[in-house]
C-alpha cells in the first residue's frame, strides 16, 4: 500500500488557492485513475484503488494546513506504511516559479508548516514529497494572504500543466522510480518574459 497524500485546507473558501494545489494534484490523480472515494478516515477524505499496478491511498487531511501531520500520522499507523518508500506529500512552494515541480526523497521543512506537521509528527523527514511552484510573494505582502489567495490568469495554466506532470511523477513514485522522475521533473522552466514594449 502506497500513501499519496496532497496538502491543502478544507472547505470551499480555499478552492483553486495556492495553498491548495496538494489538493487538485490528488484531484487529477483520482481523475487519471478513477480513484473511488472512500469518505473520511483517520482526520482525511480518502479514496482507496490501483496506480500502476499498485495499491494506493489518496489523502487530503482535513486538519488545516498546520496540523497536516496528524492526518498522516494516522494514516501511515493504521496500515502500517514504511513512510521513508511508502509515503508521498505533494504540497505548494513558493520558492519554486508556477509550472515548476520539485522532487525529493527526503528533507527539512523549507518553512512550510504543514511538513513541519508531518515531520514532527512522524519523527522523521525522509519521506518522499514533490513540491509544485506557486511563485514567490510580492514585496510587502503578508504571507498568508499571498498562499491563500488565488492564482491570476497568466499563471494558471501552468499550474495546471505542473499538476500533470505531477500526477505523472506521482505514478513513476509509485512504481519505485524516484530517480528517474527526478531527472525527467526537476528540471526549472523558465518564466515567460514579459513583451517589451
Amino acid at each position: 500500500m502506497f500513501i499519496i497524500a496532497g496538502l491543502g485546507n478544507p472547505g470551499k473558501r480555499y478552492e483553486n488557492t495556492r495553498h491548495n494545489v496538494g489538493f487538485d494534484a490528488i484531484d487529477e490523480l483520482v481523475d487519471r485513475y478513477r480513484i473511488p472515494g472512500s469518505g473520511v478516515s483517520h482526520k482525511a477524505m480518502v479514496g482507496k484503488g490501483i496506480m500502476e499496478g499498485q495499491k494506493v491511498l489518496l489523502a487530503k487531511p482535513l486538519t488545516y494546513m498546520n496540523l497536516s501531520g496528524e492526518a498522516i500520522r494516522g494514516l501511515v499507523d493504521y496500515y502500517k506504511i514504511d513512510p521513508e518508500t511508502e509515503l508521498l506529500v505533494i504540497y505548494d512552494d513558493i520558492s519554486l516559479e508556477p509550472g515548476n515541480i520539485r522532487i525529493r526523497k527526503k528533507g527539512s521543512a523549507g518553512g512550510h508548516n504543514g511538513i513541519k506537521s508531518i515531520i514532527a509528527q512522524l519523527g522523521t523527514q525522509n519521506f518522499q514529497r514533490i513540491r509544485i511552484g506557486v511563485g514567490e510573494k510580492p514585496k510587502n505582502w503578508d504571507l498568508a494572504d499571498y498562499v491563500l489567495g488565488t492564482f491570476g490568469k497568466g499563471d494558471r495554466p501552468l499550474v495546471e500543466e505542473a499538476l500533470g506532470n505531477a500526477a505523472e511523477a506521482a505514478a513513476m513514485i509509485v512504481q519505485g522510480k524516484i530517480d528517474e522522475a527526478m531527472n525527467r521533473f526537476n528540471r526549472t522552466k523558465e518564466a515567460p518574459k514579459p513583451d517589451k514594449e
